[in-house]
Protein backbone atom coordinates (compact mmCIF):
# COMPACT_ATOMS: atom_id res chain seq x y z
CA UNK A 1 0.00 0.00 0.00
CA UNK A 2 2.47 2.23 0.87
CA UNK A 3 4.10 1.75 -2.71
CA UNK A 4 0.59 3.06 -4.40
CA UNK A 5 0.76 5.74 -2.18
CA UNK A 6 4.19 7.05 -2.63
CA UNK A 7 3.48 6.69 -6.81
CA UNK A 8 0.29 8.34 -6.15
CA UNK A 9 1.72 11.39 -4.64
CA UNK A 10 4.64 11.61 -7.15
CA UNK A 11 2.05 11.53 -10.08
CA UNK A 12 -0.14 13.84 -8.18
CA UNK A 13 2.61 16.33 -7.98
CA UNK A 14 4.59 16.15 -10.73
CA UNK A 15 1.30 16.12 -12.75
CA UNK A 16 0.71 19.84 -11.33
CA UNK A 17 3.86 20.88 -11.80
CA UNK A 18 4.03 19.70 -15.57
CA UNK A 19 0.32 22.20 -16.32
CA UNK A 20 1.60 24.78 -14.52
CA UNK A 21 4.76 25.05 -16.06
CA UNK A 22 3.40 24.69 -19.28
CA UNK A 23 0.91 27.12 -18.91
CA UNK A 24 3.87 29.39 -18.03
CA UNK A 25 4.75 29.25 -21.83
CA UNK A 26 1.54 28.88 -22.89
CA UNK A 27 0.54 32.32 -21.46
CA UNK A 28 3.09 34.30 -22.10
CA UNK A 29 3.32 33.07 -25.64
CA UNK A 30 -0.78 34.02 -26.20
CA UNK A 31 -0.14 37.31 -24.47
CA UNK A 32 2.60 38.04 -27.29
CA UNK A 33 0.23 36.99 -30.12
CA UNK A 34 1.72 33.11 -31.30
CA UNK A 35 -0.28 30.18 -31.96
CA UNK A 36 0.10 27.43 -29.59
CA UNK A 37 -1.38 24.43 -31.47
CA UNK A 38 -0.82 21.58 -28.44
CA UNK A 39 -1.38 21.91 -24.21
CA UNK A 40 -0.66 18.15 -23.81
CA UNK A 41 0.70 16.48 -19.88
CA UNK A 42 2.45 13.64 -20.91
CA UNK A 43 3.46 13.07 -24.21
CA UNK A 44 1.42 11.67 -27.27
CA UNK A 45 4.27 9.82 -28.28
CA UNK A 46 3.49 8.60 -31.95
CA UNK A 47 0.41 10.09 -31.99
CA UNK A 48 -1.32 8.22 -29.16
CA UNK A 49 -3.05 9.61 -27.02
CA UNK A 50 -5.49 8.74 -23.56
CA UNK A 51 -7.62 11.75 -24.24
CA UNK A 52 -7.94 15.26 -25.87
CA UNK A 53 -10.31 17.55 -27.61
CA UNK A 54 -9.49 21.02 -29.26
CA UNK A 55 -10.78 24.42 -28.21
CA UNK A 56 -10.59 27.22 -30.49
CA UNK A 57 -7.04 26.56 -32.70
CA UNK A 58 -5.66 24.69 -29.83
CA UNK A 59 -5.14 20.78 -28.97
CA UNK A 60 -5.72 20.23 -25.04
CA UNK A 61 -4.90 16.50 -24.17
CA UNK A 62 -3.06 13.84 -21.82
CA UNK A 63 0.19 11.40 -23.28
CA UNK A 64 0.33 8.02 -22.57
CA UNK A 65 4.13 8.79 -22.02
CA UNK A 66 4.44 10.01 -18.45
CA UNK A 67 7.86 11.97 -18.99
CA UNK A 68 6.45 15.31 -18.40
CA UNK A 69 4.73 17.90 -21.16
CA UNK A 70 4.95 20.39 -23.69
CA UNK A 71 3.14 22.61 -25.59
CA UNK A 72 3.70 22.99 -29.44
CA UNK A 73 4.39 26.53 -30.38
CA UNK A 74 4.35 27.45 -33.78
CA UNK A 75 7.11 28.47 -35.61
CA UNK A 76 9.45 27.21 -32.76
CA UNK A 77 11.87 24.13 -33.17
CA UNK A 78 10.92 21.96 -29.88
CA UNK A 79 10.45 19.09 -29.09
CA UNK A 80 8.29 18.07 -31.94
CA UNK A 81 10.83 18.46 -34.36
CA UNK A 82 8.71 19.54 -37.19
CA UNK A 83 11.08 20.67 -39.33
CA UNK A 84 8.63 20.87 -42.65
CA UNK A 85 6.88 23.63 -40.89
CA UNK A 86 9.60 25.83 -40.92
CA UNK A 87 10.25 25.77 -44.49
CA UNK A 88 7.24 27.43 -45.37
CA UNK A 89 7.18 31.23 -44.97
CA UNK A 90 7.17 32.66 -41.79
CA UNK A 91 3.46 34.22 -40.67
CA UNK A 92 2.99 36.77 -38.18
CA UNK A 93 1.63 34.77 -34.93
CA UNK A 94 4.57 32.45 -34.98
CA UNK A 95 6.92 32.08 -32.91
CA UNK A 96 9.90 32.72 -35.27
CA UNK A 97 8.19 35.98 -36.02
CA UNK A 98 8.32 37.83 -32.76
CA UNK A 99 11.56 40.06 -31.37
CA UNK A 100 13.87 37.93 -29.46
CA UNK A 101 12.84 39.54 -26.15
CA UNK A 102 8.79 38.50 -26.37
CA UNK A 103 10.59 34.99 -27.40
CA UNK A 104 12.63 34.97 -24.36
CA UNK A 105 10.00 35.81 -21.96
CA UNK A 106 8.25 32.71 -23.57
CA UNK A 107 10.98 30.66 -22.67
CA UNK A 108 11.24 31.91 -19.23
CA UNK A 109 7.71 31.45 -18.89
CA UNK A 110 7.21 28.13 -17.30
CA UNK A 111 10.33 28.67 -15.26
CA UNK A 112 9.18 31.96 -13.62
CA UNK A 113 5.85 30.00 -12.69
CA UNK A 114 7.59 26.89 -11.23
CA UNK A 115 9.55 29.64 -9.47
CA UNK A 116 5.94 31.40 -7.97
CA UNK A 117 4.63 27.94 -7.20
CA UNK A 118 7.22 27.17 -4.72
CA UNK A 119 7.46 30.53 -3.57
CA UNK A 120 3.30 30.04 -3.08
CA UNK A 121 3.47 26.84 -1.44
CA UNK A 122 6.03 27.73 0.88
CA UNK A 123 4.54 30.79 2.21
CA UNK A 124 1.01 29.47 2.30
CA UNK A 125 3.10 26.43 4.44
CA UNK A 126 4.22 28.71 6.91
CA UNK A 127 1.55 30.93 7.16
CA UNK A 128 -0.61 28.09 8.36
CA UNK A 129 2.46 26.05 10.20
CA UNK A 130 4.64 27.81 11.04
CA UNK A 131 8.17 27.15 11.77
CA UNK A 132 8.34 23.98 14.17
CA UNK A 133 12.24 23.51 15.68
CA UNK A 134 14.33 22.28 18.22
CA UNK A 135 16.22 24.94 19.85
CA UNK A 136 19.73 23.66 20.04
CA UNK A 137 20.48 25.24 23.68
CA UNK A 138 18.10 22.83 25.03
CA UNK A 139 19.32 19.43 24.15
CA UNK A 140 22.17 17.23 25.73
CA UNK A 141 24.22 16.83 22.47
CA UNK A 142 24.25 14.75 19.49
CA UNK A 143 23.88 10.98 18.83
CA UNK A 144 26.59 10.35 15.56
CA UNK A 145 25.85 7.29 13.35
CA UNK A 146 29.09 5.39 11.63
CA UNK A 147 29.59 8.64 9.05
CA UNK A 148 29.45 10.97 12.04
CA UNK A 149 32.18 8.99 14.24
CA UNK A 150 34.25 8.88 11.33
CA UNK A 151 35.07 12.35 10.63
CA UNK A 152 35.38 12.16 14.74
CA UNK A 153 32.44 13.21 16.26
CA UNK A 154 31.25 11.78 19.40
CA UNK A 155 28.30 10.82 21.75
CA UNK A 156 27.33 13.90 23.88
CA UNK A 157 29.09 16.00 22.03
CA UNK A 158 27.09 19.53 21.70
CA UNK A 159 28.07 21.72 18.20
CA UNK A 160 27.20 25.20 18.75
CA UNK A 161 28.33 26.97 15.66
CA UNK A 162 28.84 26.27 11.93
CA UNK A 163 31.39 27.64 10.22
CA UNK A 164 31.66 30.30 13.06
CA UNK A 165 27.82 30.97 13.23
CA UNK A 166 25.64 30.19 16.00
CA UNK A 167 23.40 27.18 15.47
CA UNK A 168 20.26 28.17 16.96
CA UNK A 169 17.92 25.12 15.60
CA UNK A 170 18.83 21.21 16.01
CA UNK A 171 17.77 21.02 12.79
CA UNK A 172 20.52 22.74 11.17
CA UNK A 173 23.17 19.84 12.30
CA UNK A 174 21.66 17.75 8.85
CA UNK A 175 20.96 20.51 6.80
CA UNK A 176 22.33 21.58 3.16
CA UNK A 177 24.33 24.14 5.31
CA UNK A 178 26.43 21.20 6.46
CA UNK A 179 26.51 18.46 4.35
CA UNK A 180 27.40 20.69 0.71
CA UNK A 181 29.46 23.34 2.21
CA UNK A 182 33.00 22.73 3.05
CA UNK A 183 31.48 22.82 7.12
CA UNK A 184 34.04 23.22 10.09
CA UNK A 185 31.47 22.28 13.40
CA UNK A 186 32.53 23.93 16.50
CA UNK A 187 31.67 21.70 19.51
CA UNK A 188 31.54 21.50 22.86
CA UNK A 189 32.90 17.80 24.11
CA UNK A 190 33.17 17.63 28.28
CA UNK A 191 33.65 21.10 28.78
CA UNK A 192 36.28 21.98 25.67
CA UNK A 193 35.87 23.40 22.58
CA UNK A 194 37.03 21.87 19.34
CA UNK A 195 36.27 21.74 15.47
CA UNK A 196 35.88 19.13 13.08
CA UNK A 197 36.25 19.63 9.73
CA UNK A 198 33.07 18.06 7.38
CA UNK A 199 34.60 16.52 3.82
CA UNK A 200 33.14 18.05 0.82
CA UNK A 201 32.69 14.47 -0.13
CA UNK A 202 30.38 13.46 2.57
CA UNK A 203 27.12 13.38 0.99
CA UNK A 204 28.95 9.97 -0.70
CA UNK A 205 28.15 8.10 2.29
CA UNK A 206 25.28 10.25 3.45
CA UNK A 207 23.33 8.73 0.21
CA UNK A 208 24.64 5.39 0.89
CA UNK A 209 23.95 5.18 4.70
CA UNK A 210 21.49 7.55 5.12
CA UNK A 211 21.13 10.94 7.51
CA UNK A 212 21.17 8.70 10.61
CA UNK A 213 24.63 7.84 10.00
CA UNK A 214 26.06 11.21 9.95
CA UNK A 215 23.67 12.88 12.74
CA UNK A 216 20.82 11.61 13.88
CA UNK A 217 17.44 13.99 13.71
CA UNK A 218 16.68 13.21 17.51
CA UNK A 219 19.26 14.48 20.27
CA UNK A 220 20.46 12.76 22.92
CA UNK A 221 17.58 12.10 26.22
CA UNK A 222 18.74 10.93 29.40
CA UNK A 223 17.67 7.26 30.50
CA UNK A 224 14.83 8.59 32.34
CA UNK A 225 11.79 6.53 32.19
CA UNK A 226 8.55 8.29 30.97
CA UNK A 227 6.16 5.26 32.08
CA UNK A 228 5.95 1.73 32.20
CA UNK A 229 2.91 -0.49 30.65
CA UNK A 230 1.49 -2.86 32.57
CA UNK A 231 2.23 -6.52 32.55
CA UNK A 232 5.76 -5.85 31.12
CA UNK A 233 8.80 -7.32 32.49
CA UNK A 234 10.31 -3.90 33.89
CA UNK A 235 6.28 -3.38 35.59
CA UNK A 236 6.50 -6.57 37.18
CA UNK A 237 10.00 -6.09 38.23
CA UNK A 238 8.95 -3.37 40.01
CA UNK A 239 10.34 -0.25 37.94
CA UNK A 240 8.60 2.65 37.71
CA UNK A 241 8.07 5.79 36.03
CA UNK A 242 10.64 8.43 37.23
CA UNK A 243 13.41 6.11 37.67
CA UNK A 244 16.33 7.02 35.82
CA UNK A 245 18.48 3.90 34.95
CA UNK A 246 22.14 4.35 35.35
CA UNK A 247 23.52 0.95 34.43
CA UNK A 248 22.50 -2.49 32.53
CA UNK A 249 23.75 -5.63 33.38
CA UNK A 250 26.53 -3.91 34.89
CA UNK A 251 27.85 -1.54 32.38
CA UNK A 252 27.47 2.38 33.18
CA UNK A 253 24.55 4.05 31.21
CA UNK A 254 23.66 7.59 30.82
CA UNK A 255 21.61 8.14 27.67
CA UNK A 256 18.54 6.47 26.60
CA UNK A 257 20.28 4.59 23.35
CA UNK A 258 22.86 3.64 25.62
CA UNK A 259 20.27 1.78 28.03
CA UNK A 260 18.50 0.34 25.04
CA UNK A 261 21.29 -0.81 23.64
CA UNK A 262 22.72 -2.75 27.18
CA UNK A 263 19.13 -4.01 26.92
CA UNK A 264 18.82 -5.41 23.93
CA UNK A 265 23.01 -7.08 24.42
CA UNK A 266 20.56 -8.92 27.43
CA UNK A 267 17.62 -10.45 25.83
CA UNK A 268 16.45 -13.44 26.99
CA UNK A 269 18.58 -12.90 30.47
CA UNK A 270 17.89 -11.71 34.00
CA UNK A 271 19.59 -8.49 33.92
CA UNK A 272 20.48 -6.40 36.62
CA UNK A 273 19.17 -2.52 35.76
CA UNK A 274 20.57 -0.05 38.40
CA UNK A 275 18.18 2.81 38.75
CA UNK A 276 18.30 6.55 41.04
CA UNK A 277 14.76 6.65 42.58
CA UNK A 278 13.77 10.03 44.72
CA UNK A 279 18.04 10.40 45.25
CA UNK A 280 18.49 6.77 46.00
CA UNK A 281 19.84 4.09 44.05
CA UNK A 282 18.39 1.15 43.15
CA UNK A 283 19.01 -2.65 41.71
CA UNK A 284 16.45 -4.34 40.16
CA UNK A 285 16.67 -7.65 38.66
CA UNK A 286 14.36 -7.55 35.33
CA UNK A 287 13.76 -10.31 32.85
CA UNK A 288 14.73 -9.12 29.23
CA UNK A 289 12.32 -11.00 26.64
CA UNK A 290 13.30 -12.80 23.67
CA UNK A 291 12.87 -9.41 21.56
CA UNK A 292 15.33 -7.49 23.46
CA UNK A 293 12.60 -5.55 25.24
CA UNK A 294 11.46 -4.95 29.25
CA UNK A 295 8.21 -2.45 28.32
CA UNK A 296 10.00 0.58 29.44
CA UNK A 297 9.40 3.96 27.47
CA UNK A 298 11.66 7.09 28.18
CA UNK A 299 10.81 10.47 28.71
CA UNK A 300 10.35 11.97 25.15
CA UNK A 301 9.25 15.23 27.13
CA UNK A 302 13.09 16.57 27.34
CA UNK A 303 13.17 17.16 23.83
CA UNK A 304 11.60 20.50 23.95
CA UNK A 305 10.21 22.06 20.31
CA UNK A 306 9.41 25.20 19.65
CA UNK A 307 6.96 27.09 17.22
CA UNK A 308 7.40 30.49 15.63
CA UNK A 309 3.60 31.21 14.20
CA UNK A 310 3.66 34.06 11.74
CA UNK A 311 0.95 36.30 9.95
CA UNK A 312 0.26 36.55 6.07
CA UNK A 313 3.21 39.21 5.07
CA UNK A 314 5.67 38.20 7.38
CA UNK A 315 5.37 34.55 6.14
CA UNK A 316 6.16 35.63 2.86
CA UNK A 317 9.73 36.18 2.75
CA UNK A 318 9.88 32.90 4.99
CA UNK A 319 8.45 31.40 1.70
CA UNK A 320 10.95 33.22 -0.63
CA UNK A 321 13.93 32.13 1.96
CA UNK A 322 13.05 28.39 1.75
CA UNK A 323 12.24 28.44 -2.37
CA UNK A 324 16.09 30.29 -2.35
CA UNK A 325 17.72 27.92 -0.44
CA UNK A 326 16.05 24.34 -2.66
CA UNK A 327 17.72 26.51 -5.78
CA UNK A 328 21.02 27.37 -4.24
CA UNK A 329 21.62 24.39 -2.87
CA UNK A 330 20.74 22.28 -6.24
CA UNK A 331 23.14 24.78 -7.97
CA UNK A 332 25.99 23.79 -5.21
CA UNK A 333 24.85 20.11 -5.42
CA UNK A 334 25.39 20.06 -9.38
CA UNK A 335 28.93 22.19 -8.97
CA UNK A 336 30.56 19.34 -6.53
CA UNK A 337 29.15 17.01 -9.30
CA UNK A 338 30.93 18.88 -11.90
CA UNK A 339 34.10 19.63 -9.43
CA UNK A 340 34.44 15.63 -8.58
CA UNK A 341 33.23 16.29 -5.18
CA UNK A 342 30.51 14.25 -5.13
CA UNK A 343 29.38 11.24 -7.87
CA UNK A 344 26.90 11.69 -10.02
CA UNK A 345 25.31 8.29 -9.23
CA UNK A 346 25.04 9.80 -5.60
CA UNK A 347 23.81 13.00 -6.25
CA UNK A 348 21.00 12.47 -8.94
CA UNK A 349 18.07 10.93 -8.20
CA UNK A 350 14.94 10.19 -10.49
CA UNK A 351 11.35 9.61 -9.99
CA UNK A 352 11.28 6.13 -8.02
CA UNK A 353 13.81 7.77 -5.51
CA UNK A 354 11.50 10.66 -5.41
CA UNK A 355 8.93 9.10 -4.30
CA UNK A 356 10.48 7.15 -2.05
CA UNK A 357 12.32 9.59 0.02
CA UNK A 358 10.78 12.77 -0.89
CA UNK A 359 6.99 12.25 -0.41
CA UNK A 360 7.29 8.66 1.51
CA UNK A 361 4.77 6.04 1.82
CA UNK A 362 2.06 8.07 3.84
CA UNK A 363 -0.11 10.36 2.82
CA UNK A 364 0.32 13.73 4.70
CA UNK A 365 -0.65 16.80 3.13
CA UNK A 366 1.68 19.01 4.68
CA UNK A 367 4.27 16.95 3.55
CA UNK A 368 3.06 16.56 -0.15
CA UNK A 369 2.71 20.17 -0.69
CA UNK A 370 6.19 20.96 0.93
CA UNK A 371 7.33 18.02 -1.48
CA UNK A 372 5.79 19.26 -4.43
CA UNK A 373 6.87 23.16 -3.47
CA UNK A 374 10.59 21.35 -3.30
CA UNK A 375 10.40 19.82 -7.10
CA UNK A 376 9.06 22.90 -8.33
CA UNK A 377 11.75 24.97 -7.65
CA UNK A 378 14.12 22.24 -8.52
CA UNK A 379 12.29 21.68 -11.83
CA UNK A 380 12.60 25.06 -12.22
CA UNK A 381 16.44 25.09 -11.79
CA UNK A 382 17.03 22.02 -13.63
CA UNK A 383 15.26 24.19 -16.89
CA UNK A 384 17.64 26.93 -16.44
CA UNK A 385 20.41 24.44 -17.20
CA UNK A 386 22.25 25.62 -20.64
CA UNK A 387 21.28 22.36 -22.28
CA UNK A 388 19.41 22.42 -25.78
CA UNK A 389 16.06 21.15 -25.54
CA UNK A 390 15.46 22.01 -22.74
CA UNK A 391 14.12 25.96 -21.99
CA UNK A 392 17.68 27.16 -20.26
CA UNK A 393 19.41 25.73 -24.11
CA UNK A 394 16.48 27.91 -25.79
CA UNK A 395 17.06 31.50 -23.31
CA UNK A 396 21.32 30.86 -23.75
CA UNK A 397 20.68 30.66 -27.87
CA UNK A 398 18.43 34.03 -27.87
CA UNK A 399 21.19 35.83 -25.65
CA UNK A 400 23.60 34.38 -28.43
CA UNK A 401 20.87 36.24 -30.83
CA UNK A 402 20.57 39.30 -28.52
CA UNK A 403 24.36 39.75 -28.84
CA UNK A 404 24.98 38.99 -32.26
CA UNK A 405 21.91 41.15 -33.70
CA UNK A 406 20.44 38.15 -35.99
CA UNK A 407 18.84 34.75 -34.94
CA UNK A 408 20.87 31.31 -35.36
CA UNK A 409 20.52 28.89 -37.99
CA UNK A 410 17.68 26.59 -38.21
CA UNK A 411 20.44 23.65 -39.31
CA UNK A 412 22.30 24.68 -35.58
CA UNK A 413 19.38 24.68 -34.18
CA UNK A 414 17.66 21.51 -35.50
CA UNK A 415 20.88 19.52 -34.30
CA UNK A 416 21.58 21.32 -31.10
CA UNK A 417 17.77 20.16 -30.09
CA UNK A 418 18.70 16.54 -31.06
CA UNK A 419 22.36 16.94 -29.45
CA UNK A 420 19.68 18.03 -26.25
CA UNK A 421 17.53 15.00 -27.00
CA UNK A 422 20.05 12.30 -26.73
CA UNK A 423 21.72 14.10 -23.38
CA UNK A 424 18.28 13.80 -21.73
CA UNK A 425 17.59 10.30 -22.48
CA UNK A 426 21.05 9.19 -21.36
CA UNK A 427 20.36 11.00 -17.80
CA UNK A 428 16.50 10.02 -17.75
CA UNK A 429 17.94 6.39 -18.24
CA UNK A 430 21.14 7.14 -16.09
CA UNK A 431 18.46 8.15 -13.38
CA UNK A 432 16.26 5.37 -13.78
CA UNK A 433 19.07 2.89 -13.47
CA UNK A 434 20.63 4.44 -10.38
CA UNK A 435 16.98 4.13 -8.89
CA UNK A 436 16.50 0.65 -9.45
CA UNK A 437 20.00 -0.02 -7.96
CA UNK A 438 19.50 1.77 -4.72
CA UNK A 439 16.19 0.65 -4.01
CA UNK A 440 17.56 -3.14 -4.90
CA UNK A 441 20.43 -2.56 -2.83
CA UNK A 442 18.18 -1.21 0.00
Amino acid sequence: MSGLIMAAQLLLGLSILVILHELGHFLAARAFGIKVEKFYLFFDAWGFKLFSFKRGDCEYGIGWLPLGGYVKITGMIDESMDTEAMKQPAQPWEFRSKPAWQRLIVMLGGIIVNVIVGILIFWMLTFKYGETFIPNDSVLGINPGQIGKEIGLKKGDKVVAVNGVKVVRFEELISSKVLLGNTTLSIIRAGQPMEIKVPDNILNKVSDLGIEEFISRMPLRTATIDSVPANKPAFKAGIKAGDRITAVGGVPVIYDVDAQAQIVKNKGKLTSIDVIRDGSALAIDVPVDTAGTVGIRFNVSEIKEETIKYGLLASFPIGVNQAWKVFSDNGKGIWKVLTGKIKANKAFSGPVEIARKVYGGEWIWARFWASTGFISIALAFMNLLPIPALDGGHVVFLIVEMIKGKPLGDKFMERAQIVGFVLLLSLMVFVLGNDIFKAIMH
